[in-house]
C-alpha cells in the first residue's frame, strides 16, 4: 500500500485530542503515540524500528488497539519530535509530504481510519482482494483537498467477505462485498453501522461495482462534510438531524453514475465471523501457505516481545505481520507445516493461542495506571478475574464512563466505580451497556457472579 508521497498545502486542521503519529497527547503514565497501520499490516523491519523507538522515547509498553493499530505508552517530555521522525524514517507516516508542516502532517494522519479484515488479500474464502481495493482508497484519502476537515474518529470499513472479519465495529461508512443472484460480486455500502449480520439489522443503503467502490466512499465522505454542522463529527450525529435519503442525494452530485441499492439487498445478510477464527492456522490463497493468529493478554505487548514477533515472521514466515481489531495479531506465509511450533512459539511469547483460553475475549482499558480518569487499575483486575473465573468470558473493564477499548457493549461490562470496585451490567437489546445486574461489587463478588451462569442473568442486586 505504498505509493510516492503526495505535496499537500497546509490546512485548516480540525481541532483533536486523539493521539497520532505528531499529536502526541499526555496520559498518567507519560505521552500517548498512536501509529496507523494501513489495514493493520506492517512488515517486520516496521516492527523493529517501532520497537526501538518504543525504547528509546518511551517506556517501552506498546498497545494493540481495537482499531488494529500500535500505541506507545509513557513517551517522555520533549521527545516528541525525534519519535515521530524515527517513525516517520520507516516508513509508518502517511502517505502525503508535509514538506516539514507538522499540522498537514498531523491532518493527514488522522484520515488513515480504514479498517481490513486482517487477512484482507489472502483468505481464500473472500469475494473481492480488499488489500487491492484497499490501496486506491488511501490514496483518495492521501489527495482528497477536504480530508483535513474530517474527525480523527471518522472511520471507514471495507470487508471484502473473509472469514475472518469484524462485523460488530460501527463504522462511519462500510463496505462489504456480496454477489448477487446472476453471480456478480458487487459491493454492498452503509453508513453508521456494521454490515448487516442478524434479520433486524439495518440493510445496505447502496451497491457498486467494485471499480467504482472509491468514487462511492469519497462521494459518501464529502456529502457528509457538505451537511454536517461543525458539532457534528460522526456519520450517526448527522443521520440523527438528516436522515440517510438526504445524504445519499448529496452523494449523487458527486458520482458519475446513478447510486442506487440493488432490491435484493434487503434481504442480504453478511455470513457471521466465529471468534474462533482470530486463533491458529488460517488457510491462505496459497494453499502450501497460512497465517497464524493469536491476541496480545488485554492488548498489552512491550518491545522485547515486538522485537520476538519481528524474528518470527521473518523466520516462520514471509515477514509480515497483520495487527488485528481484538487486539491480536497475524504471522504471515507460514509454511503449512510450521503452524504448530509457531503457535507454540506464540504462546511462549505470552500470547493468548486458544479461544477457550480465559483472556481471549477480555477487554480492558488503560486503567488508572495510564488515565487520569479511571477509578481503577483495570488491567490488574481483569487478569485477577480471569483467573478467578478460568474460562472464556466476553467481558470488558472499564475505568471510567468513557468506555474506552471496545466499540460496541460486550456481554458484561464492569465499570469502575472505585479501586477495585465495579458496577455490572449485562448486555440487551436496551441501549447502552444493558440492564443493571448489581452495584459496588469486588473482583471476587464480580467473578463468583460472572462465573455462574444463572446469577449472570439475575438483576435483583441491581
Amino acid at each position: 500500500m505504498n505509493s510516492v508521497p503526495v505535496p499537500s498545502a497546509s490546512p485548516v486542521v480540525r481541532p483533536s485530542a486523539c493521539p497520532g503519529l505528531v499529536r502526541v497527547v499526555p496520559a498518567a503514565d507519560g505521552g500517548l503515540c498512536r501509529i496507523k497501520l494501513p489495514g493493520g499490516r506492517l512488515d517486520a523491519r516496521q516492527a523493529r524500528a517501532i520497537a526501538a523507538v518504543a525504547r528509546a522515547h518511551g517506556s517501552g509498553v506498546i498497545e494493540a488497539t481495537n482499531r488494529a493499530n500500535l500505541q506507545l505508552r509513557g513517551i517522555r517530555d520533549g521527545e516528541a519530535a525525534a519519535l515521530t521522525a524515527a517513525l516517520l524514517g520507516a516508513g509508518l507516516g502517511p502517505l502525503v509530504d508535509a514538506d516539514g508542516d507538522a499540522a498537514a502532517l498531523a491532518a493527514s494522519d488522522d484520515v488513515r481510519n480504514l479498517m481490513l479484515s486482517p487477512l484482507a488479500g489472502r483468505d481464500p474464502a473472500a469475494l473481492i482482494d480488499s488489500a487491492a481495493l484497499a490501496a486506491p482508497i488511501f490514496g483518495m484519502l492521501a489527495r482528497e483537498p477536504r480530508r483535513f476537515e474530517l474527525s480523527p474518529k471518522f472511520s471507514i470499513q471495507l470487508d471484502g467477505g473473509e472469514a475472518v472479519a469484524a462485523l460488530d465495529h460501527p463504522h462511519d461508512i462500510w463496505l462489504s462485498a456480496w454477489r448477487r443472484g446472476d453471480g456478480a460480486v458487487r459491493v454492498a455500502a452503509g453508513l453508521a453501522g456494521c454490515p448487516p449480520v442478524a434479520p433486524d439489522d439495518a440493510p445496505a443503503c447502496a451497491d457498486v461495482a467494485p471499480g467504482d467502490a472509491v468514487a462511492l466512499v469519497r462521494a459518501l465522505m464529502l456529502a457528509f462534510l457538505d451537511l454536517a454542522p461543525a458539532d457534528a463529527t460522526r456519520m450517526r450525529a448527522l443521520l440523527a438531524t438528516h436522515g440517510e435519503r438526504a445524504l445519499l442525494e448529496r452523494a449523487q452530485a458527486y458520482l458519475p453514475l446513478p447510486l442506487a441499492a440493488d432490491p435484493a439487498l434487503a434481504a442480504w445478510r453478511r455470513a457471521p465471523s466465529a471468534p474462533a477464527l482470530r486463533f491458529g492456522a488460517r488457510a491462505s490463497r496459497d494453499a502450501a501457505r497460512c497465517s497464524v493468529g493469536a491476541q496480545f493478554a488485554l492488548g498489552r505487548l512491550d518491545a522485547e516481545r515486538l522485537d520476538q514477533l519481528a524474528a518470527l515472521a521473518d523466520t516462520r514466515g514471509d515477514g509480515t505481520l497483520s495487527m488485528t481489531p481484538w487486539q491480536g495479531v497475524f504471522v504471515h506465509g507460514v509454511a503449512a507445516g510450521d503452524a504448530p511450533a509457531l503457535r507454540d512459539a506464540l504462546a511462549a511469547l505470552g500470547l493468548v493461542c486458544e479461544p477457550t483460553h480465559p483472556l481471549a475475549q477480555l477487554v480492558a482499558c488503560a486503567g488508572s495506571a495510564g488515565c487520569a480518569k479511571a477509578r481503577a487499575d483495570t488491567k490488574h483486575d481483569a487478569l485477577a478475574l480471569a483467573a478467578r473465573v478460568g474460562h472464556a468470558l466476553d467481558a470488558h473493564l472499564t475505568g471510567c464512563e468513557r468506555h474506552c477499548a471496545l466499540p460496541h457493549p460486550a456481554a458484561h461490562t464492569l465499570v469502575a466505580v472505585a479501586p477495585a470496585r465495579y458496577d455490572l451490567y449485562r448486555r440487551d437489546d436496551a441501549a447502552g451497556l444493558g440492564a443493571p445486574l448489581a452495584r459496588h461489587l469486588t473482583i471476587d463478588q464480580a467473578a463468583a457472579r460472572l462465573g455462574n451462569p444463572r446469577q449472570s442473568q439475575d438483576t435483583t442486586d441491581a
